[in-house]
């Protein structure tokens, strides 16, 4: 466990709170281990009827923490550990809901379309610049996200980095409600209570007869596949030093 990682029970709803606001709420390897483990725990733990995402300060994530990839990039430090809880947030039969304070980068997005219910507040903002890293999108997004929002506003978001306002987000379906900061826990954890007094056995099939998991996961893992090669290239040596050295990134010297 880590200490950014904060676990409370509301009965039979386990919120999963990121408590690392002074970075944003970037996650760490250690926040992904802990992440995954209560997820592959709360799916055994017949207590548990629903999960609940939510975080401190005034952002979800800033996604991944880029001092990780860095590392990789740079032949140091260990592999990211954001695929297992990519693959366990995919693999999750039990509802999920997610408290969105602010922003969500990255992950921070893309793990929305592994829940099923997704609230904002109306200041939150969210972006998935891969690209932009010399990345490519993960957690399926490259399938999901164009088919919730169409391939023309998701190419946006992946290759220009465009992010998108509560408003917008919950007009295009990827939000049930936008409300005030102030409101925004309070609203998640209502639903949550609701969703859990509902039969689970009903809730898993009608979850699993909304996604297909097989077609979620083989995406995941291509685009794991391509995500690690990425993290070897140049272009992304320079995307990382160029972020560190809070300058523009100068890939113009580099081929497909």
């Amino acid at each position: 466990m880590t200490d950014h990682l904060k676990i409370i029970r509301h009965g039979a709803v386990l919120e999963i709170t990121f408590a690392r606001p002074e970075k944003k709420n970037a996650l760490s390897n250690a926040m992904y281990r802990a992440a995954t483990g209560q997820l592959n725990a709360a799916e055994k733990d017949t207590s548990v009827r629903v999960l609940l995402f939510s975080a401190e300060g005034d952002a979800f994530t800033a996604g991944n923490d880029i001092a990780d990839f860095a590392a990789v990039a740079s032949g140091k430090g260990e592999p990211p550990q954001a695929h297992a809880f990519i693959d366990a947030l995919a693999r999750a039969e039990k509802p999920i809901v997610a408290a969105v304070p602010g922003l969500a980068v990255g992950v921070g997005t893309t793990m929305l379309l592994h829940c099923d219910l997704v609230y904002l507040s109306d200041t939150a903002k969210l972006t998935t610049p891969f690209v932009n890293l010399a990345l490519v999108p993960e957690a399926a997004s490259s399938l999901l996200l164009p088919a919730r929002i169409g391939h023309l506003r998701a190419f946006a978001m992946f290759a220009l980095g465009e992010a998108l306002s509560a408003a917008e987000a919950l007009t295009l379906g990827l939000a049930n409600k936008v409300l005030p900061k102030d409101a925004l826990l309070d609203a998640a954890r209502e639903a949550a209570q609701a969703l859990a007094t509902r039969p689970l056995g009903s809730l898993v099939a009608t979850k699993k007869l909304m996604r297909d998991a097989n077609r979620i996961l083989a995406q995941i893992a291509n685009e794991g596949a391509i995500f690690k090669e990425r993290l070897q290239t140049p272009e992304a040596r320079e995307a990382f030093a160029a972020f560190a050295e809070r300058r523009q990134p100068d890939f113009s010297k580099f081929a497909s």
